[in-house]
């Protein structure tokens, strides 16, 4: 090992500089680095073809955030050499299991994604499960939502009923559930075990996407049982038929007939965060599935370490291994190879029906990075913002603002909040503009809104964000800074505008571009876009109340007044259209013949276009 020293304190510039001197010294070879903190404890285990090419690239060049938190905490670095990359692969998997170094996977389990099991029973059960046991059951899966799996069950239940107790035990009558045909009764023995396993079999093939088939055997057996005058069971057939052949879908199942074992390696980087999400696929099923979410540098470099960690401790790897993406696969295939001891191909995908695998792998290693970010934030990103954009402090809490109107009625202004890069539903809020009085001026909308919402938190003594971001460009920017210095508020402010995605700071003549995939840019557009939906969801709402107001005052004997006490007591015109007319004359004081004119237009109103030509 070769490690840097330390004589006295150092400025962050002279850390660099030590750092980068003592890389110069690095060899061209084969080998391992190891980078310490000031502590001395290792935070990064790499390998490397080549370690001064390795290490140099850490100091040159722009770097995502990630990569910057690394090397902003290295302080010292060593090396190791090897006789060549599969050794330094092997070096490199064996310190990351002694040190556990913070910015290199360790396989912390994420959490699983829902399956389908069949159980491995004399009367086999079906349900949902995120368990693998390995008991001889069947696994369907994984299913990237539960209401896809609820879809399956629902017609399940409806049409290949099978038992529902966790224990069976003999009875002389069944239960509810028979009675109500949720249950075909083998603990009354209502059914034969015959008949009962068949049915588990149009349930396996309707959850393996064998759907033609099972179409199929049930016309057959429809045709069977009517010819033999069991018409209840045809019946029951016959609806199963109907039932399949409406099914919206496919199933999302990772069964392909092969018999061949392989495993599907998928993740998914943000910032510096990757959910690792593997498939093992075993005499043609999905046996079970395991997934890891960690801190990352780099998701290539990273991949031959975790397949390398993943495959130690009583995983044998099987014949394939389909990866992602891969630059270089010769090192870690001859290590799980000489730990299979046989054969073992790393690869990409090479058909459709192995990416239609991966793709399934993928979307749930997708999902599982945005639930940990829906849970625990995502402070990587709002780092980075605070770098980018030059901010006073990490914006830990965002307040965005947006200004929607038709035609300048209904100006309203959303208020929406997020929390360490996450929506905070409960402290939005929305203005209704009084100030405009029929004009079209979003400025001056903006104005009003940003001067009535921190008039009131400074009033209150309440928390100020960290950062307000408007929906425009340049003027929204002008017009909220405005109303912020007269406040005597000393609070980032940056506008977001949709042309380009440009960001815009008070003060400047030129916008910043963000990269279209910097997590910083993701932040600020789910806030943006989430004070456009909150604004239109609203100003729509109010149009359609106006115009609602506008049918019923339309009738004679009918103002303002009584149209808000119609709708107060029915909520929407269908249920006036539906009333009757002494509810109407009771309500809103008028008598019968106004009453019926109201529903009359009312009904007018909510019928189809093609209904209305014939009316009076």
């Amino acid at each position: 090992m070769n490690p840097t020293k330390r004589e006295g304190p150092e400025s962050d510039a002279e850390r660099r500089a030590r750092l980068k001197a003592l890389i110069k010294q690095a060899p061209q070879s084969p080998g391992v680095y190891l980078m310490r903190d000031e502590k001395g404890e290792i935070i990064y285990v790499g390998k490397a073809k080549s370690l001064r090419n390795r290490l140099s690239s850490y100091f040159s060049g722009k770097k995502d955030i990630k990569t910057r938190h690394l090397v902003s905490r290295i302080h010292t670095i060593e090396w190791v050499l090897a006789a060549h990359e599969y050794e330094a692969l092997l070096l490199e998997n064996n310190f990351i299991k002694e040190h556990s170094p913070r910015y290199n996977i360790n396989l912390k389990d994420g959490k699983t994604y829902p399956s389908v099991r069949i159980t491995n029973e004399e009367y086999p059960r079906v349900f949902r499960t995120r368990r693998i046991v390995n008991d001889g059951s069947e696994y369907f899966g994984p299913f990237p939502s539960a209401e896809t799996i609820d879809t399956y069950l629902d017609l399940i239940k409806r049409m290949f009923p099978l038992r529902r107790c966790v224990k069976m035990k003999k009875r002389a009558s069944p239960c509810m559930y028979y009675h109500i045909g949720r249950c075909p009764g083998p603990c009354a023995g209502r059914i034969s075990r015959d008949d009962y396993l068949r049915r588990v079999g149009e349930v396996r093939k309707l959850l393996s996407g064998d759907t033609e088939t099972l179409l199929k055997d049930l016309e057959r057996d429809m045709k069977a049982a009517a010819a033999e005058l069991r018409f209840e069971e045809a019946a029951r057939l016959r609806e199963a038929i109907k039932a399949i052949q409406s099914f919206v879908g496919h199933s999302n199942v990772v069964d392909y007939g092969s018999l061949d074992a392989r495993d599907y390696i998928a993740w998914e980087a943000d910032g510096e965060l990757v959910s690792y999400v593997v498939f093992q696929m075993r005499d043609g099923k999905l046996k079970n599935r395991d997934s890891f979410m960690e801190h990352i540098v780099d998701e290539i470099e990273a991949l031959d370490s975790f397949l390398a960690r993943y495959y130690d401790g009583g995983r044998v790897p099987p014949p394939s291994v389909f990866v992602r993406k891969a630059e270089n696969t010769t090192s870690i295939a001859r290590c799980l190879s000489d730990r299979a001891g046989t054969q073992v191909e790393v690869k990409v995908p090479d058909s459709e029906r192995h990416w239609a695998v991966m793709n399934l792998a993928v979307q749930n290693a997708k999902e599982e990075l945005a639930k940990r970010r829906r849970m625990h934030g995502d402070i990587a990103a709002l780092v980075e913002l605070k770098e980018k954009l030059g901010l006073g402090a990490v914006p830990m809490r965002i307040e965005g603002f947006d200004i929607a109107q038709l035609g300048g009625k209904h100006t309203v202004a959303s208020l929406v909040s997020f929390k360490n890069g996450v929506a905070d539903k409960k402290n939005y809020r929305y203005f209704k503009i009084r100030s405009l009085e029929g004009q079209i001026d979003d400025f001056a909308a903006m104005r009003e809104a940003v001067a009535r919402r921190y008039t009131r938190l400074i009033n209150e003594e309440a928390e100020l964000p960290d950062l307000i971001l408007v929906d425009g460009g340049a003027g929204q920017v002008s017009a909220a800074k405005e109303i912020l210095d007269d406040l005597g508020l000393d609070v980032d402010l940056a506008g977001l505008a949709k042309r380009n995605e440009e960001v815009w700071l008070p003060g400047k003549r030129e916008p910043i571009v963000l990269a279209k995939d910097s997590p910083a840019l993701r932040v600020l557009v789910a806030v943006r876009d989430e004070t456009h939906r909150f604004a239109t969801g609203l100003s729509r709402k109010l149009r359609m109340t106006d115009a609602t107001f506008r049918v019923l005052q339309e009738v004679p004997g009918i103002g303002e007044a009584r149209a808000k006490s119609i709708m107060s007591k029915l909520g929407s015109l269908e249920a006036v259209a539906q009333a009757e007319p002494g509810y109407i004359s009771s309500i809103a004081r008028v008598n019968e013949e106004t009453a019926r004119k109201v529903i009359g237009a009312a009904r007018r109103s909510v019928a189809p276009e093609d209904e209305r030509e014939g009316e009076d």
